[in-house]
C-alpha cells in the first residue's frame, strides 16, 4: 500500500471506496480527536488532510495526493473504533476462552485426544474465509461483509454452547471460524483504509490493547465459568455480544452505493473453486496429523490425507495463478518475493506461538494439576507482554517510520524464549513460573512482530491489492495456527502413549486402560492411585518437552523469513 493514500480497489470496472460514518455523524480528523481525548495524540499531520467535507459526505474523492492515489477520509474514529472494537474483543475472548477450557471440554465429553479439533475445526474455516473476505469486501462492500461475519459468528457461538457431542462441536465452532475470519480482516481492512501508513501501527498497538485486553480477560473468565456453570456458557455468553456488535456497526456505519450489480453477479465473481480447494488441502493435512497421533503414523488412513495435501495445495495455486477470474488469493501478491517473506515469517511464527499456547495449557493442567481457572491466570503475564511488544512496536515505527529490525529481533525473542519454557518444564527442573517467564519473552517477541509484519505487508502491496494483500496475511497466519497446533499436539499426544507405555510396561493391559482413560479426561488422574497419577504427570511433563522441539523448528523458521523483509521508508501521510 502507498505510504501516503489508500487507492480504491478496483473489482470488474467498479471502485469500492472507503467506508463512511452515517451523515448524521460529525466528520473531524484523528488529529482533532487526539486534543478532545488524548487517545491518538499526533505530532504529524492529519492523516485525513485535503478531503474536503461534502466530498466524503457523498463518498468520492475530493481530490489527489501527489501520487495520484486518493487521500484519506476525514472520519469520527471516537465513534468509529468502539464499534469495530467490539468485533475484536470478542475475537480475542473467544481464542482463550478455548485455550485455558480444553481440558473441560473434552472430559466433559469424553473426547480429550480429539480436543485439538475444537480448535483445528475453528481454524479450518477461518484459514479459507479469512483472505476470502479481501476480495468480498471489495465486492459487496466493508460494512457488508463486517455484518455477516458478525451474525455468523454468534450463531457459531450460540451452537457451541448447545452441542450435546464432541462432533457438534466441532462443526459450531467451524461455523464461528466463518464468521470469525471476517472480524478479523475486514476490521484491518478498515482501518488501513482510514489511518496513514506511519500512524498505522500505532493504530494497530491501539487495537491490540482491545486484542490483549479481551485475551486477558477470557481466559481467566473461561476458566471460572468452566470450573463453576461450566464451559458451555463461556460461548452461549457471547451471542447477545455478537448482537450488540452487530447493531453497533450497522447504526454507525454508512457505505455508499457504489456498485449497483444484482447479488447473483457479484457472487459469480467469488472464487468457490479456489476456495473448496484450499478447505480440501486444509483438512486432509489436519485429518492426517490427527489421526497419526491417535491410530499410528503407519495406517493407511494417516499415509492418504498427508500424500494428498502438498497436491490440493498445488492445485490451489494453479486455480489462483491460472483459472479464476478473480482469486481471492492471486499469484502476483502471494509469491512476491517482499510479500512471501513477511507470509512466511507470520505463518512460522503464529504456528510456533500456538502451539506452545496449545500444549502449555495441557501442561499446567496435567502435569501441574491446576485448575481450568488457574491455568487460565497463567496466561496473563504473557497476554501483558505481548501488549506491551505490540504497541512499543508500534510507537518505535511511527517515530523512526522503518520496522525491518523491530521485526527480525521480534523473532529472534521468540526462539530464546523457548529455551526457559523447555528448561522450567521439567528438563532441568519443575518451575511454573520458570514456564510462564519463557512465555512472556516468546510474546514480547510475537506481539512486536506480528504488529511490523502488517505494516510491512502494507509498505509493500501494490495500493489496488491492499486489502487482498492484508487478507492473505490472514491466510497465512491461519496455516500457521492450525500447523502449529496440530504438529504439536501429534508430537505430544505420541510422546504421552510412548512414555505411559514405558513407565507401565509391567502390566500392558493396564498400561493400556491408563493410557486410553487418560487421553479421554484430565479429571481420570484424580481416580488413579496416588504414585500413578505422579508418574502419569511426569510422563505429561516428558511430553510438552518434546512438543517444544517443533515449536522452536517454526520460530527459527520465522526469525530466517523475516532477514528476506524488504524495508521501505514509511511517510507521515
Amino acid at each position: 500500500m502507498s505510504s501516503e493514500n489508500a487507492a480504491p480497489v478496483f473489482t470488474e470496472g467498479t471502485a469500492e471506496t472507503t467506508p463512511l460514518l452515517k451523515k448524521d455523524v460529525s466528520v473531524v480528523s484523528v488529529s482533532a480527536q487526539s486534543q478532545s481525548n488524548g487517545t491518538f495524540s499526533s505530532s504529524s499531520n492529519s492523516v485525513t488532510s485535503n478531503f474536503p467535507e461534502n466530498d466524503v459526505e457523498n463518498g468520492q474523492p475530493g481530490g489527489t495526493t501527489p501520487n495520484g492515489n486518493a487521500p484519506k477520509l476525514k472520519v469520527n474514529m471516537k465513534a468509529l473504533l468502539p464499534a469495530l472494537a467490539i468485533g475484536i474483543f470478542m475475537v480475542a475472548v473467544d481464542q482463550t476462552l478455548t485455550i485455558a477450557t480444553y481440558g473441560k471440554m473434552g472430559s466433559d465429553l469424553n473426547a480429550l485426544n480429539s480436543t485439538s479439533w475444537i480448535s483445528t475445526s475453528y481454524f479450518l474455516t477461518l484459514t479459507v474465509f479469512q483472505p476470502l473476505y479481501g476480495r468480498l469486501s471489495d465486492i459487496f462492500g466493508r460494512k457488508e461483509c463486517l455484518l455477516f461475519a458478525y451474525a455468523v459468528f454468534g450463531l457459531g457461538c450460540l451452537g457451541c454452547g448447545l452441542s450435546r457431542d464432541i462432533v457438534e462441536l466441532c462443526v459450531a465452532r467451524a461455523v464461528a471460524g466463518i464468521g470469525g475470519g471476517g472480524m478479523n480482516a475486514v476490521v484491518t481492512i478498515l482501518v488501513t483504509d482510514l489511518v496513514s501508513l506511519r500512524d498505522r501501527g500505532l493504530f494497530q498497538g491501539y487495537i491490540n490493547i482491545v486484542y490483549t485486553s479481551g485475551m486477558a480477560s477470557g481466559a481467566p473468565i473461561g476458566g471460572l465459568i468452566a470450573d463453576t456453570i461450566g464451559w458451555r456458557w463461556a460461548f452461549a455468553g457471547q451471542f447477545p455480544l455478537s448482537l450488540v456488535a452487530w447493531l453497533a456497526v450497522f447504526f454507525v456505519l454508512d457505505l455508499p452505493k457504489t456498485d449497483h450489480s444484482h447479488w447473483t453477479e457479484k457472487v459469480m465473481r467469488i472464487d468457490f473453486l479456489g476456495a473448496f480447494t484450499l478447505v480440501s488441502a486444509v483438512f486432509t493435512l489436519l485429518f492426517g496429523l490427527d489421526n497419526g497421533s491417535n491410530e499410528g503414523w503407519s495406517q493407511r488412513i494417516t499415509i492418504i490425507p498427508l500424500a494428498l495435501t502438498p497436491l490440493l495445495f498445488a492445485l490451489f495455486l494453479f486455480i489462483e495463478i491460472k483459472v479464476a477470474s478473480v482469486p481471492f488469493a492471486p499469484g502476483h501478491v502471494i509469491l512476491d518475493p517482499p510479500l512471501l517473506a513477511v507470509y512466511g515469517a507470520n505463518m512460522f511464527g503464529v504456528a510456533s506461538q500456538m502451539g506452545v499456547s496449545f500444549f502449555i495449557a495441557l501442561f499446567f493442567q496435567a502435569a501441574v494439576g491446576l485448575s481450568a481457572t488457574s491455568s487460565g491466570l497463567m496466561f496473563v503475564p504473557s497476554t501483558a507482554f505481548g501488549l506491551t511488544g505490540s504497541l512499543g512496536g508500534g510507537i518505535i515505527m511511527r517515530r523512526t517510520g522503518k520496522y525491518y529490525w523491530i521485526t527480525v529481533i521480534g523473532y529472534t525473542l521468540m526462539v530464546l524464549g523457548i529455551a526457559p519454557a523447555v528448561s522450567f518444564s521439567g528438563a532441568v527442573v519443575k518451575s511454573t513460573v520458570g514456564v510462564i517467564v519463557g512465555l512472556c519473552i516468546m510474546a514480547l517477541g510475537s506481539g512486536s512482530s506480528i504488529t511490523s509484519t502488517l505494516i510491512a505487508i502494507i509498505a509493500n502491496a501494490n495500493p489496488a491489492d491492499s486489502a487482498v494483500a492484508i487478507a492473505c496475511s490472514y491466510l497465512f497466519r491461519s496455516l500457521g495456527t492450525t500447523l502449529g497446533v496440530s504438529i504439536s499436539t501429534a508430537v505430544l499426544q505420541q510422546v504421552l502413549r510412548t512414555q505411559l507405555a514405558a513407565a507401565l510396561g509391567g502390566d500392558s493391559d493396564k498400561a493400556r486402560e491408563i493410557e486410553e482413560g487418560v487421553r479421554q479426561s484430565l479429571d481420570y488422574i484424580r481416580t488413579l492411585d496416588p504414585a500413578i497419577a505422579e508418574t502419569v504427570r511426569a510422563c505429561y511433563a516428558v511430553a510438552v518437552q518434546w512438543a517444544f522441539i517443533p515449536a522452536a523448528v517454526l520460530a527459527a523458521g520465522a526469525l530466517v523469513s523475516s532477514t528476506f523483509i524488504k524495508e521501505k521508508k514509511l511517510e507521515g501521510r
